[in-house]
């Protein structure tokens, strides 16, 4: 990371420095502009208070969501890509997707910060300013990506990270339950709630193209039965049992850890879901990207108790290990169709647009991998009709790209 003395940082921190001012009522110099590594149509940078009422901290992280280049069109959402986005020429609406990311970032950090300090999932709120797309942060400080850690050659220590993981998911499931009607209504006061919920438009749409799109490019028939399976998973994301705060977007790029724990960040897509669904994306690596690390059963398993430990005093049901592998396994069903609908086809310009990091694998291993987690864990759960399926679909990749 190095410091920054383009115009457009001049111009973020010069925003971050009225909105302060009006905020707190006296001047706020900001310095030493750092750039954080933003997504593109975003500018993430940590300063240094120079001028500092004493409500302040000594650094900050300001980010502000900016209007989509074309380049950056491409990438768009990391986890939900644009044909979510699509107008009615097929072209993505730059500015509604900036707006509606915006502002569900905003509520999501609102939501958050309300939180009791040790229940927050990452950094507080400290000012936000919704015309100028703006949002002033605590500084988490150094702090190293999970992909980091994913790597090391300690298998141990591997571990160790990946229950940590699923551990900060539980606990932020847990301090969230039940509070979904203060989430609405934040997102009512700002407008969000009249925009629908994309992701779960978006799910509900690409889902049943899949048994198409497995015959086209594989041929391969898919059972009437896992159909209704993955159909009925589409309820997880605008409903389900077991609803808590979830980020939406719990790719590597997003969580890293410092001295206080694994911490997420990007709440752009931030909302309520089946809490079922955070646990399956860490199980079937992060599908919203390509990427891949090694997940033996036995590490799925102490993620699995690591995260069941933490909700099942909120939802007395997770306890029957039977019924949750059931359910992990829909969840993953799901997430393994839609990562399949986003990178099997040729797409070059969406598979370009994925961001890169140490995890990064070619999509042939991303994808053939995410099959066969889902069969192991199908198998495990007594799921043969899901189990058959996702066998029968590995082999058919490998076959593709041997």
């Amino acid at each position: 990371m190095t410091a920054l003395l383009a115009d457009p940082v001049s111009e973020v921190v010069a925003a971050a420095e009225q909105l302060l001012e009006r905020r707190t009522g006296a001047p706020v110099t900001l310095v030493d502009p750092v750039d954080l590594g933003g997504s593109g149509r975003t500018v993430v940078l940590r300063v240094r208070c120079a001028e500092n009422p004493f409500s302040l901290p000594r650094t900050l992280v300001i980010k502000q969501v900016r209007e989509l280049s074309e380049a950056a069109e491409a990438r768009s959402v990391a986890v939900y890509h644009e044909d979510t986005f699509a107008g009615g020429d097929g072209r993505l609406v730059s500015g509604e997707i900036a707006d509606a990311a915006f502002l569900r970032e905003a509520v999501s950090y609102q939501f958050a910060t309300a939180l009791a300090t040790e229940n927050r999932p990452g950094p507080a709120l400290i000012a936000y300013d919704l015309s100028a797309r703006l949002l002033v942060l605590t500084d988490l400080g150094d702090a190293m990506p999970i992909a980091d850690l994913l790597v090391r050659p300690d298998e141990a220590a591997v571990t160790n990270s990946l229950m940590a993981l699923a551990q900060a998911i539980g606990r932020m499931h847990a301090a969230t339950v039940g509070r979904e009607e203060d989430f609405t209504a934040l997102l009512r006061r700002t407008g969000v709630a009249t925009r629908g919920n994309l992701v779960a438009e978006q799910v509900a749409s690409r889902i049943p193209q899949v048994p198409e799109m497995l015959e086209r490019e594989l041929g391969i028939t898919v059972d009437p039965a896992v159909v209704e399976i993955a159909e009925r998973t589409v309820r997880l994301f605008d409903g389900g049992r077991f609803r808590a705060f979830s980020p939406s977007d719990l790719c590597p790029d997003n969580i890293i850890v410092n001295d206080e724990g694994v911490r997420f960040l990007d709440y752009e897509w931030g909302g309520f879901r089946d809490a079922t669904l955070d646990i399956a994306y860490a199980l079937i690596s992060f599908p919203g990207c390509l990427c891949k690390f090694e997940l033996t059963d036995e590490r799925s398993a102490a993620m699995v108790e690591a995260w069941q430990a933490e909700v099942v005093g909120m939802w007395p049901q997770l306890a029957d290990d039977g019924m949750l592998a059931t359910r992990l396994v829909e969840a993953q069903l799901a997430w393994v169709w839609l990562s399949t609908y986003w990178f099997l086809p040729e797409d070059h310009a969406r598979i370009a647009a994925v961001r890169e990091h140490q995890l990064s694998v070619p999509r042939s291993k991303a994808l053939t991998g995410r099959w066969k987690a889902l069969a192991r864990a199908a198998e495990r759960a007594n799921s043969a009709a899901v189990a058959a399926h996702a066998r029968e679909t590995a082999a058919a990749l490998e076959n593709l790209w041997p």
